[in-house]
């Protein structure tokens, strides 16, 4: 759906990074790969990391890693994990706005399976909870753009919050969710959140795609290991040594909402690299 928001206007000769704003999730990561078959009843020797996670943080990381002004809008809590994944984004320069709540904050569990595929289980605490009357309009002004998380679109209170927050948005890009979810949810009501929110741009993996086939906006397809699809064109991925797939699709999205395609591609490969989906986790 094409929207008629006004469009800011910076002078031709100006190389700035742009200011991005994200609204999503900030959740605790444990990402585990283990070094063969897991084993019933025994311990299987694993590299596993806790770090920041979350799909809007993790864009709002990469863009920052890239020059970006980035900031995170969600709501955290109080547990021992809110305080880890704060004080992780922090460290890379993120700036975090939105309600902190007495409460626990969200933890995701991902385990890597033996040909790469990723198995996840959620916790999403009371981050889930962001509510349209917490968000204060100056946090999206002040930037050129507002990423939200497709995983907004899957509860109501934080879709609204997330339409809420487009309407202060000079450009407004979303990334689309797990195929399964907007199944599950129903692809019409997930649409229909879409539609209100107006995107200027959306990502998604060609199942994602294939999920809202009557949804009209400007596309970048990720192909996993066959690159991408963009407005521009299709960009192949490089041959890189995959360690683990965790945070690849933000960190394509944050490279592209920076520096474009190829940026773009150069994230995905370098987050493949990586255990965990931060810059520079190791």
């Amino acid at each position: 759906m094409r929207n008629s928001r006004t469009q800011r206007t910076e002078p031709a000769e100006s190389t700035r990074p742009p200011s991005i704003c994200t609204l999503g999730d900030l959740i605790l990561d444990v990402v585990v790969v283990p070094n063969g078959p897991l084993t019933s009843d025994a311990d299987t020797p694993a590299a596993i990391r806790l770090g920041a996670g979350g799909q809007a943080a993790n864009v709002a990381a990469w863009a920052g890693a890239f020059g970006a002004s980035s900031r995170l809008i969600c709501k955290r809590g109080t547990d021992a994990a809110s305080e880890l994944a704060v004080a992780e984004l922090a460290r890379h320069g993120v700036e975090i706005c939105g309600p902190v709540q007495d409460g626990r904050g969200g933890v995701v569990v991902s385990l890597r399976g033996p040909s790469g595929q990723r198995t996840m289980a959620s916790d999403p605490g009371l981050t889930a909870t962001l509510d349209a009357s917490e968000l204060d309009p100056s946090w999206v002004r002040s930037c050129d753009v507002l990423h939200v998380s497709g995983y907004c679109l899957f509860r109501e209170r934080m879709a609204e919050a997330a339409v809420e927050a487009a309407r202060h948005a000079t450009r407004v890009t979303v990334d689309l969710a797990s195929a399964p979810d907007i199944e599950r949810v129903g692809a019409g009501r997930f649409a229909a959140h879409l539609e209100a929110l107006q995107p200027d741009l959306v990502f998604a993996t060609e199942a994602e795609r294939a999920a809202v086939p009557g949804f009209d906006a400007n596309w970048v397809i990720k192909l996993g290991a066959r690159g991408a699809e963009f407005p521009e064109g299709p960009y192949p991925a490089p041959a890189v040594a995959v360690l683990d797939t965790t945070g690849a699709g933000d960190a394509l999205a944050a490279g592209y909402l920076v520096g474009g395609p190829q940026l773009a591609i150069e994230a995905a490969a370098r987050c493949v690299g990586l255990i965990g989906a931060m810059p520079g986790a190791s």
